[in-house]
C-alpha cells in the first residue's frame, strides 16, 4: 500500500451514488480528485463543474493514466466486474458498492485480480461504518451477548422500489431485485455482527407482487427510465441460512408491501447472555431480579468519520486494516447466488 504523498482519484459513474463518491473524495485532503467517467453527457458536465475535474465518456481513458492511483465505480450492478477488473489490471486501487459483483464468478475473479496486481480492493458496505454498527460490534466483541445463535434481518419497505423502469428494476443491468438492492446491506451487517460468514446451506424464496402491477414507486436515482417501465426482478424476497458456526439467519426484504410503517429496518441478534437490536442500538439482557432490561448503547464509534471512503483511502495508504475484506463479500455473494438458485429450484443450496 502506498505510505506517503497525494492520492489522485477518479469516479466512474455520475448518478446518484456517484455524487456521494466525488463528494467524499473531494472532501479529503489526501486526495486529489482528478476526473469523473459518465457516459450520460448532462450528469459528466454537471459533476465537471460542481468539483472542477475533467469529464470523459469513455472510463478506460482513465485507466491508462499514470495520474490515477484509485477509483471508485459507481456503476449498475452489471459493470461492478468488468470494470473492477479493468481497473485492477491497471493497477488501480478499486472500490466498488455492494453488491460487489452480480455472480460469484465475478466476485471470485475480482479477488484474484487484486491479489495478482497487488492491488486494494475493497466493497463498500456502508452499514458496516454506521455507528449503531461499529457501537453493538464493540458491545459483541466484549461479550456481552454471549454466543449468538439466531440472526434475523428484516427491511420492509412501504413504497421503495428505486424507480420503476430504472436498470434497477431489469435484470439485464442489475442482477436481481430488492435483495441486492438493500437485502445486502442487512445481510453483510448481521454477519459481521455475528463474526461468521461461512454459509453451509440456504433456502430462499424470490416474488413479485407490487413491481409488475406498476405499485410500489419510490423515487431513489438519477438513472434513465426506459419507456415501457420494466420491471423483472423480485420484490419481495425471504431466506434461512445456516452457518458453518451453528448459528441461524433469517432475512427478509421488501421493497414494496402494505406494512404500517413507511420504513422498517431492522437487525436482530440472539445470544446465550443477552439479545440486541441495530436500530436503535440495543442490548436486552435479563436482570438479577428475574426481570429484563433494555439498554440504550452509547454511540461510541472507533471510527469517527464513519465514511467507506475515508476508511478505503486509510486502507490504501496504510492507515487502517480493512473492516471488509474482500474474501467476506465474496462469501456475501455466494449467499445471495444461493438464495436466487434456492427459489429456482424449490431446494435447499449449497453456496458455492
Amino acid at each position: 500500500m502506498k505510505k506517503t504523498g497525494i492520492l489522485r482519484a477518479a469516479v466512474i459513474g455520475a448518478g446518484g451514488i456517484g455524487h456521494d463518491h466525488l463528494a467524499s473524495l473531494a472532501g479529503d485532503a489526501r486526495v486529489r480528485l482528478v476526473a469523473v467517467a459518465e457516459t450520460h453527457p448532462a450528469r459528466a458536465q454537471e459533476a465537471a463543474a460542481r468539483f472542477r475535474i475533467q469529464a470523459v465518456t469513455d472510463y478506460r481513458q482513465l485507466l491508462c493514466r499514470p495520474d490515477i492511483d484509485l477509483v471508485t465505480v459507481a456503476l449498475p450492478n452489471f459493470l461492478h466486474a468488468p470494470v473492477a477488473l479493468a481497473a485492477l489490471q491497471a493497477r488501480k486501487h478499486v472500490m466498488v458498492d455492494k453488491p460487489i459483483a452480480t455472480s460469484l464468478g465475478e466476485a471470485r475473479a475480482m479477488e484474484k485480480a487484486a491479489q495478482r496486481a497487488r492491488r486494494f480492493l475493497m466493497v463498500g458496505q456502508n452499514y458496516r461504518f454506521r455507528p449503531e454498527t461499529q457501537s453493538l460490534k464493540k458491545q459483541i466483541l466484549q461479550g456481552r451477548l454471549g454466543q449468538i445463535y439466531h440472526l434475523e434481518t428484516t427491511w420492509f419497505r412501504r413504497s421503495g422500489i428505486p424507480r420503476i423502469g430504472s436498470w434497477f428494476t431489469q435484470k439485464k443491468f442489475s442482477g436481481g431485485g430488492c435483495v441486492y438492492d438493500i437485502g445486502v446491506h442487512l445481510l453483510d451487517a448481521a454477519l459481521f455482527l455475528g463474526g461468521d460468514f461461512r454459509a453451509v446451506s440456504v433456502s430462499g424464496q424470490v416474488r413479485a407482487d407490487f413491481g409488475p402491477r406498476g405499485l410500489g414507486d419510490g423515487n431513489w436515482g438519477r438513472s434513465e427510465i426506459t419507456k415501457d417501465r420494466p420491471f423483472d426482478v423480485e420484490d419481495f424476497a425471504s431466506a434461512f441460512i445456516r452457518l458453518k458456526g451453528g448459528a441461524t439467519v433469517v432475512l427478509r426484504i421488501s421493497w414494496a408491501c402494505h406494512h404500517p410503517e413507511p420504513n422498517h429496518e431492522q437487525v436482530s441478534l440472539f445470544g446465550t447472555k443477552a439479545s440486541a437490536r441495530l436500530f436503535p442500538a440495543q442490548v436486552i439482557a435479563p436482570t438479577r431480579g428475574g426481570g429484563y432490561e433494555v439498554e440504550q448503547i452509547p454511540l461510541d464509534c472507533p471510527l469517527a468519520h464513519g465514511n467507506r471512503i475515508v476508511h478505503f483511502v486509510d486502507c490504501i495508504l496504510g492507515k487502517a486494516k480493512s473492516l471488509v475484506p474482500v474474501k467476506e463479500s465474496v462469501q456475501v455473494q455466494a449467499i445471495l447466488d444461493a438464495i436466487y438458485r434456492s427459489a429456482r429450484t424449490g431446494r435447499e443450496v449449497r453456496p458455492g
